[in-house]
């Protein structure tokens, strides 16, 4: 069904989406090249990126680090939504007082707020050495807390309540249709917040710039709101994170 809705998206609000999408990630792909790929050719900008993906421990090395999670929030958050967005499309075919684009900016905004928090954590965990430059886990304290939270969280009431919501657009828009689209795009944001802001972190461990890890976060997050699938997914992987983190401290002692 939904896949039938995803060909429909032909409008100029969707294209508008979906290239905003794919350009988030194909700047994340130009600054998570490897270094030796990053200063082989020109055609890359080698000074800007890697200036870019380089965290210094000064203002702009936090407004790098600020807009490289923005970047990273819109391109993996934004998809798992699109059942959400769809949704609302096909409510504002019959209501008046859509407002398609607003939704969406009420929901990045969100996310947008996520990212200044994650980068300043990232300045904080660099400061203390415990990430590297680039972002990455240089703690295996570090990396089992985190892993071991992530995998806590998949079986927390709080979760479930918010995949619920996700998991159900309809049902979501049609209690809160009367605050609008932007206290309805913020709110939706919060509940995907709620859903993943453990799994987020964990770019941590898989590499803050590793665009499989990315990948791979962003197709897990998308199954986990599909009603369907999503409640086969979900503490599976809490599983498999608790099992991962009891691993990497055993490994550590």
């Amino acid at each position: 069904m939904f896949a039938m809705r995803i060909r429909s998206m032909t409008g100029l609000h969707w294209l508008a989406l979906f290239g905003a999408i794919l350009g988030a990630w194909g700047v994340l792909y130009m600054m998570s090249l490897p270094a030796d790929l990053r200063a082989a050719g020109r055609i890359y900008g080698k000074d800007f990126w890697v200036a870019l993906c380089t965290v210094t421990p000064d203002a702009a090395g936090y407004l790098r680090v600020l807009f490289m999670w923005a970047l990273m929030s819109a391109a993996m958050m934004a998809p798992t939504a699109l059942p959400a967005f769809a949704t609302y499309d096909d409510l504002g075919h019959s209501t008046e007082g859509t407002r398609f684009s607003h939704l969406v900016l009420g929901y990045l905004l969100v996310w947008l707020g996520f990212s200044v928090l994650a980068a300043g954590v990232q300045m904080a965990l660099f400061r203390l050495e415990l990430v590297s430059a680039f972002g990455d886990s240089q703690s295996a304290l570090l990396s089992t807390g985190l892993l071991a939270v992530a995998g806590l969280y998949q079986f927390s009431p709080v979760k479930e309540a918010c995949l619920s919501k996700c998991r159900m657009p309809l049902t979501f828009f049609m209690q809160h249709w009367d605050e609008g689209p932007w206290k309805n795009g913020m709110r939706l944001g919060l509940v995907c917040l709620g859903c993943c802001w453990a799994l987020m972190l964990l770019a941590f461990v898989g590499g803050v710039m590793n665009i499989a890890f990315m990948g791979l976060a962003t197709i897990i997050m998308v199954l986990e709101k599909l009603p369907d699938i999503g409640r086969w997914v979900t503490k599976p992987l809490g599983l498999i994170l608790l099992a991962v983190a009891a691993g990497m401290a055993v490994t550590a002692i």
